[in-house]
């Protein structure tokens, strides 16, 4: 399939899930050691790993610090994802999403239902 582009959400993917309220809260995040391992395992074989939040700016260095600290490997952090979980991704590449669901694991390929423009 190639090289995969894949953007992370921050909040309880990979550690305990923390209001964007109390950032301060970031440093003593507990990890989820499969999310650390697959992220890093995609990493290594070459694909490119984003993170994003919708932290604010002002919370970047605490959160690439605790990134770091626990030694995920990434190539960017976006920060000021807007906020609310109802997201549509309009793109003119062909655009997969995967639903965390509580654990990392490989992938697996599935069949969906999804939302085209009409023709």
């Amino acid at each position: 399939m190639g090289i995969k582009n894949s953007l992370i959400d921050l909040k309880k993917k990979k550690c305990d899930d923390i209001p964007n309220e109390e950032p301060e809260r970031m440093v003593t995040a507990k990890l989820f050691p499969d999310a650390l391992e697959i992220i890093n395992k995609w990493f290594d074989e070459g694909h490119i790993i984003t993170f994003f939040t919708s932290r604010t700016e002002a919370h970047r260095e605490i959160t690439e610090e605790w990134l770091n600290r626990h030694q995920f490997r990434y190539h960017a952090l976006l920060m000021n994802k807007p906020r609310g979980g109802n997201y549509h991704w309009i793109d003119n590449h062909i655009v997969n999403a995967t639903r965390y669901m509580g654990k990392f694991t490989e992938l697996v390929d599935a069949k969906s239902t999804i939302q085209v423009f009409k023709d």
